[in-house]
């Protein structure tokens, strides 16, 4: 598994956990921040997905 899938989904849990006491307190910014922060986190994941998907590919070549 690549770092960027792990790491990216950390940051979708603290976006998402951010943007929960942000709605909870009424605070409009921590939200928006949460909500940025999850996308990054998604879009961070997704790109670790590919690299992996790379390497599979990568690797079935080699073993061919």
């Amino acid at each position: 598994m690549d770092r960027d899938r792990i790491e990216g989904g950390a940051k979708q849990v603290k976006g998402s956990i951010k943007k929960a006491l942000g709605k909870v307190t009424g605070n409009e910014q921590a939200e928006a921040e949460g909500a940025a922060e999850k996308a990054e986190g998604n879009v961070q994941s997704g790109v670790g997905k590919a690299k992996d998907s790379v390497r599979n590919a990568f690797k079935k070549i080699a073993d061919f």
